[in-house]
């Protein structure tokens, strides 16, 4: 049975009271496929555009969308939040990855919201540099890894 179905097929959020709060970790990634014209003139400029500084930008707005989670998918908890990391960084010559890793201290785990952090962000990177170029793809949102609950996982 789904987890956020209920014994009659309706959604339904996942009670969470009785489980025991332990740290939660998960760690999740995507791909910014920009283009090699685009990368070099964002390298050439100090990864700024006219709108400011691409990676800052997508690193705050994929912080805010991690502590939202829970206003955007519908049955997702309210979690409290202790840690929020991102790295973005050059994925060859025409794309960046962003990585989203997510901490809480907690009932539930956090894979949607390193999910939504890292989805947030990617869309914050086209949003920047959409004026260059339409053609840019994200790509290969997954999660990476999470720890802390009632089973782990690693991505191959």
């Amino acid at each position: 049975m789904l987890s956020h179905l209920n014994k009659d097929g309706l959604p339904e959020m996942v009670d969470v009271a009785d489980k025991a709060v332990t740290t939660r970790i998960a760690e999740a990634e995507c791909t910014v496929v920009l283009g090699e014209a685009i990368m070099a003139e964002l390298g050439a400029n100090g990864f700024s555009t006219k709108k400011g500084s691409v990676v800052q930008t997508a690193v705050i707005a994929g912080t805010m969308a991690v502590k939202q989670t829970w206003s955007v998918i519908p049955l997702c908890h309210a979690l409290d939040i202790s840690s929020v990391k991102f790295d973005v960084q050059g994925e060859g010559a025409g794309a960046m990855k962003v990585k989203c890793k997510v901490k809480t201290a907690g009932r539930t785990g956090v894979e949607m919201e390193a999910l939504h952090g890292a989805s947030v962000a990617a869309l914050t990177i086209y949003d920047m540099c959409k004026a260059m170029s339409h053609a840019i793809e994200i790509t290969d949102l997954r999660l990476v890894s999470k720890t802390g609950g009632k089973s782990d996982y690693q991505a191959d």
